[in-house]
């Protein structure tokens, strides 16, 4: 390679890498996979190596990945958490443990074998036996505080067991979504036509950076620790250690185990390679430590990482399986998805015989050819991911796979969505799956909850023309539902008490069940409470709507012409005449009293009893009014915790009294008396 190739070479990696470690830490988004990942790295640290004139201190080689998020503190670590070397097979692994052995000039030593589990990095601060900070890994040398976020998860103590714990301490683990969980969610975001998380480690990650605790508590996250630090450990063992912390209440993994020769850890990597697909939670490798700590302060770091440990990473399961067709479906928010049918073929004990290939680009991306042999990995995964093309097997006359131009159920003409990969049937009103799917949705549990009408159910509906439009739902009767297939007398009943009952459901709801575009669970809620009715929010300007929070130009686009369209302004109407509510319960309008006439309050951080929406409304009935900056106007800012330190800063600045959340509540106690 000439020294111009290499520079060349040098600059297109580091900013693809780049562009990787942002997709991966900041949108939670990863394209490629660990393993590649880290080619690409090892790639570019031998390029530097080779050619140190072309050394940046500003490349990647020389930082920690950063997960540093905006509206959170930042917290220095007291030491910083550094990450591991990689290795992919056992000969580099014995290599490590060789290394070990040379620097340690003969003396004997153990090994820690420990599964690497595929999460989030936290590490969490305890004095006097009682939990005080939590925070991310960060860049390595600060992280965010998420000790709100981390104080909703079950398995993490907030209070030790009795023992001979430090009286200061620090621990570290990963932040974990349990399989079971990830799978749930992404049922949910599916069943939404939200994009899916990836794998489990960034659905941890994107619900540990979320500013509402509660939501965070209900995505029932799990953790595992590895590692303890203080001035006053119990035991020069690492392993004593950990066993130590298991006794205090810390969730450490039972199959933690003390090797004591080469034979040993090569045989604990080979059981592990099989055995991990039984876990109930994602793991990427295995994790080699030596034991003592003496020993661990003698081997030392380089730059980026200690020599005392290594991470054995597992490669992800891929198979390659010839394409069958390529079918088109289209969702219910006219969303058309692309998915490869293939040849069944077992990857990590399922059959897999479908994957979503997403949308237009990522088929023209992977070059995706009629009848090829297609790659399919599942890894960490547990969706099933197209990620290349054996070429070599592609026959020479194969045609290139084209997005279809038109909607594959109603014949319409795709329209593209601006700035996104998607493409879109318009025809809203007259395609059958977006129609039997809205009326899925609306029926559904955290809608409008009308028991026995779920997707089958819907469809038939559709079919037999009792339902074509969400209002038609209250037109039915007993008489007619037992009239079709499959639909008892005894089932009729139940759906026509789910449709009574329904008609008792808050109006946040119901703006959700409505399948506004781009509006989902949490912004209808957040709508509904801002504009209280149906003809408060069909009277506002785009404008009006854009300056609700969290609702920006686009959104507020959609809503507005969402209200006006005709179909949607009858089936409203007639949801109305129905019942259905149409404006926020009476408590939740009504004034509460006056406690905080004439104040103008900020609201900033996280709470524990209420969620910020719930605040603003309660400012309002209690004759208050919400202002988003602070100033010289403001009475005081309701402060709660993750509070920014900008806002923190001009309220010092400016004499602006900070209440927080306890002491608010005590205020509007006034008005309950």
């Amino acid at each position: 390679m000439t020294t111009q190739d290499a520079k060349t070479r040098i600059e297109n990696l580091r900013q693809e890498i780049n562009r990787h470690n942002h997709n991966y830490y900041v949108l939670n988004s990863p394209e490629i996979s660990d393993y590649d990942f880290d080619h690409l790295l090892k790639e570019l640290e031998a390029l530097e190596r080779e050619f140190p004139e072309y050394d940046d201190p500003l490349s990647p080689t020389h930082r920690v990945g950063s997960d540093l998020t905006k509206g959170f503190d930042h917290v220095v670590h007291a030491r910083p958490m550094m990450s591991l070397s990689n290795s992919y097979s056992i000969s580099e692994v014995d290599e490590w443990f060789d290394r070990v052995k040379k620097a340690l000039e003969g003396e004997s030593f153990s090994v820690v074998g420990e599964l690497k589990f595929d999460g989030t990095s936290i590490s969490l601060t305890y004095r006097h036996g009682r939990l005080i900070r939590a925070v991310t890994r960060g860049d390595g040398t600060q992280g965010d505080d998420v000790t709100a976020n981390v104080k909703t998860i079950r398995s993490i103590p907030l209070q030790l067991l009795p023992g001979d714990w430090p009286e200061e301490f620090e621990i570290r683990g990963e932040i974990l979504m349990p399989w079971e969980v990830f799978e749930k969610l992404n049922a949910e975001r599916a069943y939404n036509e939200e994009p899916l998380f990836a794998n489990p480690r960034n659905a941890a990650s994107g619900t540990l950076k979320m500013q509402d605790p509660r939501i965070v508590a209900s995505r029932h996250l799990d953790a595992r620790f590895y590692y303890l630090l203080s001035d006053d450990l119990p035991s020069d063992s690492h392993y004593e250690n950990m066993e130590a912390a298991r006794r205090w209440g810390f969730k450490v993994s039972k199959h933690m185990q003390l090797l004591h020769s080469l034979e040993e850890v090569d045989a604990f990597v080979t059981r592990w390679d099989e055995e991990r697909r039984q876990l109930p939670v994602a793991t990427d490798g295995l994790v080699f430590k030596v034991d003592s700590l003496r020993q661990q302060l003698n081997l030392g770091f380089t730059a980026k990482s200690p020599r005392w440990a290594i991470a054995y990473k597992f490669n992800p399961e891929r198979a390659c399986t010839r394409l069958r067709f390529v079918s088109f479906e289209t969702g219910r928010m006219g969303i058309v998805t692309p998915v490869a049918n293939l040849e069944p073929v077992l990857l990590s004990g399922t059959i897999v015989k479908r994957a979503s290939l997403h949308n237009d680009d990522i088929i023209r991306e992977l070059d995706i050819h009629q009848a090829d042999w297609l790659y399919v990995e599942k890894g960490g995964e547990i969706i099933p991911k197209i990620t290349g093309v054996d070429v070599e097997q592609r026959s020479p006359d194969a045609s290139p796979v084209v997005f279809v131009k038109d909607c594959p159920e109603c014949g319409t003409p795709l329209e593209r969505i601006y700035g996104e990969a998607a493409w879109c049937c318009p025809n809203h009103y007259g395609c059958r799956p977006q129609l039997t799917g809205k009326i899925e949705h609306f029926c559904a549990r955290r809608m409008m909850n009308i028991d026995g009408i779920g997707e089958e159910t819907a469809e038939l509906l559709f079919d037999s023309g009792m339902v074509e439009r969400i209002a038609d739902i209250y037109d039915l009767t007993a008489d007619r539902l037992s009239t079709l297939d499959r639909i008892g007398r005894k089932s009729a009943e139940k759906i026509m008490a789910g449709i009574e009952a329904s008609k008792s459901v808050p109006f946040e709801r119901v703006v959700y069940a409505l399948s506004i575009p781009n509006v989902g669970e949490t912004t209808a809620k957040r709508l509904a409470m801002a504009v209280k009715s149906m003809d408060a929010m069909q009277a506002m300007s785009v404008e009006a709507l854009t300056a609700i929070q969290d609702i920006g130009p686009v959104i507020g686009k959609c809503i507005y012409d969402f209200l006006r369209d005709p179909v949607n302004v009858d089936n409203i109407s007639r949801l109305r005449a129905a019942g259905v509510q149409m404006a926020l319960s009476a408590d939740k309008m009504a004034p509460a009293g006056d406690s905080l006439a004439g104040k103008t309050i900020v609201i900033s951080g996280t709470f524990s009893h209420h969620s910020r929406d719930e605040y603003k409304a309660l400012i309002e009935r209690h004759g208050g009014k919400n202002a988003g900056s602070i100033s010289k106007k403001t009475s005081f800012v309701l402060a709660g915790e993750n509070m920014g330190p900008a806002k923190y800063e001009k309220c010092r600045a400016l004499g602006v009294r900070l209440v927080n959340e306890d002491e608010f509540l005590a205020m509007l106690t006034e008005d309950a008396k």
